[in-house]
């Protein structure tokens, strides 16, 4: 593999320039929003005072405080206003420093914790141990003021610790592989965000990533797919580009990452998939799968029935090995084993898997995987780690000394903290950051999901089930970032940044010093600085909305914009909106069929993109809906005013308008509260049998004048599309009060599907009644 390391020189402009581009401001630009550090400090004042850098600036070091620490600072200071190019340190000598680093256990009691003082004499910063002081240097990093004149920073004095020892980050690379230096560019962000732990996914079914020097195969045949899918996983068919893809980190590459990491106070965790998201290991060794093959690395993304043989001694002795080379590479504590979405189909048909139940008297493939999960966390253990798994690692019961990284909701880690296991908090919900930021239809293709800024900044890790013993095995929090759809470091950059800004606070600040609209006007602060040198999302200010039912069944619109100061004008006739249109003073209320747009503006010029809203009116808006089963999971609006809103819910399906019913029928009752003449009916069926959303076996149409006696006006059982299959249905007009309309759910995913054997998902919105 080729190496990325950079001479010295060039890495050190590299990180000063990454600094430059997050902290401070350039000279000759204008400083936007509040200037403040992010994350939010427990405790931070300020007074009149200012400290202004000279040339002879001299940093101190007291004991046990190694020069790495200030590397970022001292680079950054050097290259912006050649200072410090001689006697960088003077050890030992608080009185001959300018900035004195020092380490005080009694005086900062928490771990990673800092204390920072501006005095007109001099800069001291006291931490709990190195790490803190590391800390409070970014925190100095992003108070200091540049001009064309002076570097200075104003008289502060913080206290400041984290909330969680745990804060993390996830990177996919095996999705789409980011090279070494990328990474480094990304852990320096980390690190002056006050992230310690770099959580590395290096291995899946679309690509091994680490060089595991007993089996070249991983190298030459695990690390590459014949080709990738083009556009989402929920298209069909699939379409692909034809290229060969790939890569890995050598061993000595990951050292050099590890190490690059470790100097900035980042533990990096490294992930090895099992048993599940196997299929690119299968590749080179098929005799580790159930079948023997042949297999191939996947070439799309989602879940594969061929994983990991539970039944063959072999599995272990390779997993086995391949750790025996992870683990001299990663002085973590924990080792991540995946352990997530793993089918037992292949389980089931396997002797050698059903032999190992019936050895070791296992009830069934979910204790299989529970039987998997403890060999190798005893192997581990021997070794002196321990071991993360995803949620499903509870499945079977849950191994000793496990500890729990919760993602497909908050109960796997809620079921942890109440077996006394640590739990990390990573809810896809509410923390991942492939996931769509904006509702606006220009989003760039993204995994799925809606996780704006907001969102993310507002999360609370330790929820109310938890009583005061069991909260104290939340050990932290994590974003995580699926690269499926970040081709780039400029995609991936999108999706992580600023998202990865509010994670920060959400991990490091007090959970009452929390502040959204605070966090945006420090963040409006660093974002175009963020924006020089990382291609960031700046879309937070854009309009959201929300549409309400008003007291007397109408349709009311909100819209409301985060940006302070500015006004939103808007249009009801198709046009763009200017500052001629009307401004948007409360809700709108739609009376008629057509489409809403507006914008922001600030001193007259427009803010951000056009956003756009369209409704179709019709007789059953407003009207009272009866369900007789409750959708459910992430499908559930909460209420049944979405079924009759006037809002048609987009193909992506992340937009909190569609209704979703994991194996049960729909049955809805609409009241149009008196007897009305109806010639059409319709609603719309979602169809994505690649995301286990399938179409009705059979839909029908009711019409009813007492709610007791119905007559059957239409059925359908062909829904073509791939897609939406809007369903309009023109009747013979009939008279009724009463329209019920029902849908048989596909059931059971049949064999030979996407996810066979899974329940299917029924996905329904807007009853229209014409």
């Amino acid at each position: 593999m080729i190496s990325y390391s950079l001479p010295s020189r060039k890495r050190i402009k590299i990180v000063a320039l990454i600094l430059l581009c997050i902290g401070f401001v350039l000279p000759g630009k204008a400083q936007t929003g509040t200037q403040g550090i992010i994350p939010q400090p427990v405790k931070i004042k300020s007074d009149n005072i200012t400290y202004v850098f000279s040339r002879e600036f001299k940093i101190g070091l007291g004991p046990g405080i190694s020069a790495s620490n200030v590397t970022f600072f001292k680079d950054y200071i050097r290259l912006v206003r050649d200072i410090h190019k001689t006697t960088p340190f003077v050890n030992h000598k608080m009185a001959a420093s300018n900035l004195w680093l020092q380490i005080n256990p009694k005086r900062v009691s928490q771990p990673e914790g800092y204390t920072l003082e501006v005095k007109p004499h001099r800069i001291t910063i006291t931490g709990h141990d190195e790490a803190g002081v590391f800390y409070g240097l970014q925190s100095l990093v992003q108070l200091l003021d540049i001009n064309k004149s002076e570097i200075a920073v104003k008289g502060y004095s913080i206290t400041d610790y984290p909330r969680f020892a745990y804060r993390g980050m996830h990177l996919d690379v095996s999705r789409h592989f980011f090279d070494p230096q990328t990474i480094k560019k990304w852990i320096d962000l980390l690190a002056l965000y006050k992230i310690n732990t770099f959580h590395w996914h290096l291995t899946d079914d679309q690509g091994w990533r680490i060089e595991i020097k007993k089996y070249p195969l991983l190298q030459s045949v695990s690390a590459y797919r014949d080709e990738t899918i083009i556009g989402h996983k929920k298209d069909s068919p699939h379409r692909f580009d034809g290229k060969r893809y790939g890569g890995y980190y050598t061993q000595d590459e990951v050292k050099d990452i590890v190490k690059y990491a470790t100097q900035r106070h980042i533990t990096v965790i490294p992930e090895i998939e099992m048993p599940g998201h196997a299929l690119a290991a299968l590749a080179a060794y098929p005799q580790l799968g159930c079948t023997g093959g042949p297999y191939k690395a996947a070439t799309y993304w989602g879940i594969f029935d061929d994983v990991y043989c539970a039944g063959n001694d072999e599995t272990f002795t390779f997993l086995q090995n391949v750790m025996d080379e992870v683990l001299p590479l990663f002085p973590s504590k924990y080792i991540h084993i995946g352990g997530d979405e793993c089918p037992k189909t292949k389980w089931k048909a396997c002797p050698k898997c059903q032999k190992r139940i019936k050895d070791e008297h296992l009830k069934d493939e979910k204790e299989l995987q529970s039987y998997f999960i403890g060999r190798m966390e005893k192997y581990l253990n021997s070794k002196g780690r321990q071991i993360i798994g995803w949620d499903e690692i509870l499945e079977g019961g849950l191994t000793p000394g496990a500890t729990v990284m919760s993602w497909t909701g908050e109960e796997g880690g809620i079921a942890a903290a109440k077996q006394h296991h640590e739990a990390i908090m990573t809810p896809e919900k509410y923390v991942y950051l492939d996931y769509y930021q904006s509702l606006y239809p220009a989003e760039p293709l993204s995994g799925g999901g809606y996780t704006p800024l907001g969102k993310v900044y507002n999360y609370e890790p330790v929820t109310n089930e938890l009583n005061g013993e069991e909260a104290k095995y939340i050990k932290g929090v994590q974003a995580n970032a699926w690269s499926e759809y970040m081709a780039s470091p400029a995609q991936a950059e999108r999706q992580l940044f600023p998202r990865m800004l509010a994670l920060a606070e959400v991990a490091w600040s007090p959970k009452q010093s929390k502040n959204y609209d605070g966090f945006l006007k420090r963040l409006r602060y660093h974002q175009p600085l963020l924006n020089l040198n990382i291609n960031a999302a700046e879309v937070y200010d854009e309009i959201t909305d929300s549409v309400a039912e008003t007291a007397d069944h109408q349709v009311a619109l909100n819209l409301q914009t985060t940006l302070p100061g500015a006004k939103i004008f808007y249009t009801t006739d198709g046009t763009d909106p200017g500052v001629n249109a009307k401004e948007y003073g409360g809700p709108i209320i739609v009376a008629s069929t057509g489409s809403i747009k507006a914008a922001v503006f600030m001193k007259d010029k427009q803010v951000g993109r056009v956003y756009e809203k369209s409704f179709t009116i019709h007789q059953a808006i407003g009207k009272t809906v009866t369900l007789k089963n409750q959708p459910q999971g992430g499908y559930n609006p909460g209420n049944t005013f979405g079924l009759v809103n006037g809002v048609f819910g987009s193909k992506l399906y992340n937009d909190g308008q569609w209704y979703g019913f994991s194996g049960d029928d729909l049955e809805a009752v609409v009241d149009l509260g008196s007897m009305q003449n109806v010639s059409k009916l319709g609603i719309n069926i979602l169809k994505y049998h690649w995301q286990k959303m399938w179409e009705p076996t059979l839909l029908t149409f009711e019409v009813s004048a007492d709610g007791t006696n119905y007559t059957e006006v239409y059925r359908q059982t062909d829904f073509p599309d791939n897609g939406i299959n809007a369903v309009r249905a023109n009747i013979k007009i009939q008279q009724a009060r009463y329209i019920r309309v029902k849908a048989t759910n596909k059931g059971i995913i049949p064999p030979g599907e996407y996810i066979a054997g899974a329940k299917a998902w029924l996905m329904v919105d807007e009853i229209i009644v014409q």
